[in-house]
């Protein structure tokens, strides 16, 4: 590993102090505010909302059901529509859910996995009826599902074939929607499970090493797709560390893309990343000190340079944020954006003897944890043989022993306490979500070309036993008015289903 030299300048290989030679002084960061709860109807009017607030970019929270392949009357799903998510089950929900969106005209990130080739293609087939060209189409699709096996656990199929659908996508994406970003691979989410900064670096670049080593070994070329990877990391609670974090991803990075994959584009080799506060953080009691917590987060992440932000509302340890609480959050940004004076010169804190040292030893951290996986075989085998779980477990469980001793301090938790309830407003779901998105997508069986979606379907399958490139045949499938269940169950009927061991 070669430390920065002294007079690295931002914009400059291997962008430790930032991609850009300008940073925020050209352009700010897109300021998102991650919404989706309930119908398609419900989150539309959020969205509208947060975009007459001075949103940038919407970010869409899908249901579990959603999520994993099931439709709402799936008897599995019973109990989980539309409450951690918007519910999706076919074309129909997402032309309501952008309904009044030009999405000619804004940026979309959509927090998808598994069925992350489902949802593209339904917010391509709506771009298409608004008449948008989607060659111009632009946001991000997370379609990371490698992590979903250490850290989150919406998976359906085994690696292997999962790993196909995201090349597959990869292919498609850069032939068909060239702006979009195709992949956002997520430390955010190994963070949240308990991992420690150096862990969230060293296991999200593994994951891009095992999407890029597929996507070559599929046949692509590193520089024809490797511009359109993008990242999306955690901004935790030690300020100093978060910043040295991403600095020190974005030199390992450009050093991987370069010096691994032969890289020639400059642009493959820049670390772009979504940041969001750690949810993991907040806290049910006191709520109110959660906004001093994102506010030293969210600066930590501009200060580490940051092209996309989320802010986390007070509430969210108690609910689905209130319209209220996620005005606040966004509130935040825009203080730090237009009244901080930290968007002002790139990478401020570049060259501080402290900030410098912590960067450095991130990536000596990191570096040495991609040496272990890669002599275990790659991340699909560290994967399989329990060891990237295992060690998030362990920093999880050090971190809560911490908390539970009192020598890690959580502020209303364990120290500095207060009697009574929470004392903020909650959001409450409409019980009657679950039965209304039911009776849609029965409505959509209902009133469909029968034969055509059933070809299509068919279609479909027949393709995931071959090797043809499988996203065409899921446009048309959701074309025809096929549901995200039955798009899944037909993968299923060939992939299987993975089962942790």
């Amino acid at each position: 590993m070669s430390e920065r030299p002294l007079n690295e300048k931002p914009g400059e290989f291997p962008y430790t102090r930032g991609i850009y030679p300008d940073m925020y002084r050209k352009r700010l960061w897109t300021m998102r505010q991650y919404a989706g709860f309930g119908s398609a109807e419900e989150s539309n009017r959020r969205y509208r909302y947060l975009l007459s607030q001075g949103t940038t970019g919407l970010s869409v929270a899908f249901d579990l059901p959603t999520q994993i392949g099931m439709d709402p009357d799936h008897a599995l799903a019973a109990g989980e529509v539309g409450r951690v998510g918007v519910s999706i089950a076919s074309l129909a929900d997402m032309e309501v859910l952008f309904d009044g969106i030009p999405l000619a005209e804004i940026s979309t990130s959509m927090t998808i996995n598994s069925t992350a080739s489902i949802l593209l293609a339904l917010y391509t087939l709506v771009a298409k009826r608004q008449g948008a060209d989607i060659r111009k189409l632009q946001g991000t699709v997370q379609n990371d599902i490698l992590k979903e096996y250490v850290a989150r656990g919406t998976y359906i199929y085994p690696p292997r074939p999962a790993m196909r659908l995201i090349t597959d996508l990869f292919a498609w994406a850069g032939a068909e929607v060239p702006e979009w970003n195709t992949i956002s691979i997520s430390g955010y989410h190994i963070r949240e499970a308990g991992s420690t900064a150096i862990q969230e670096v060293a296991f999200t670049l593994a994951d891009a090493i095992a999407y890029i080593e597929a996507a070559v070994s599929a046949g692509l070329r590193v520089d024809d797709f490797a511009p359109r990877l993008s990242f999306f990391f955690n901004a935790h609670n030690n300020f100093f560390e978060e910043i040295a974090k991403y600095r020190a991803a974005r030199r390992l990075y450009a050093r991987i893309m370069k010096d691994r994959f032969g890289a020639k584009d400059p642009k493959s080799m820049m670390l772009r990343f979504h940041a969001q506060t750690a949810g993991s953080t907040l806290t049910a009691q006191q709520p109110d000190v959660n906004v001093v917590r994102v506010t030293l987060q969210a600066m930590a992440a501009v200060l580490g340079g940051a092209q996309s932000l989320h802010t986390n509302s007070r509430d969210e340890a108690l609910a689905l944020p209130t319209e209220e609480s996620a005005r606040l959050a966004l509130r935040t940004q825009q203080v730090i954006a237009y009244e901080s004076g930290v968007a002002s010169e790139p990478d401020p804190l570049g060259g501080s003897e402290y900030v410098e040292k912590l960067t450095n030893e991130i990536e000596r951290g990191a570096e040495a944890y991609i040496r272990r996986i890669d002599e275990m075989g790659g991340t699909l085998a560290a994967i399989e043989n329990q060891f990237i779980q295992r060690e998030i477990q362990t920093a999880a469980y050090q971190y809560q022993q911490g908390i539970e001793r009192g020598e890690t301090v959580v502020v209303g938790q364990n120290k500095f306490q207060e009697k009574g309830g929470a004392g903020v407003p909650t959001f409450k779901l409409d019980a009657e979500i679950e039965k209304r998105q039911v009776e849609r997508v029965r409505n959509v069986r209902a009133s469909r070309d029968a034969g055509a979606c059933e070809a299509r379907l068919n279609d479909l399958e027949t393709a995931a036993r071959g090797s043809d490139n499988l996203m065409p045949k899921i446009v048309a499938a959701c074309e025809a008015m096929a549901t995200v269940g039955e798009i899944s169950d037909r993968l299923r009927n060939v992939f299987g289903e993975y089962r942790e061991t």
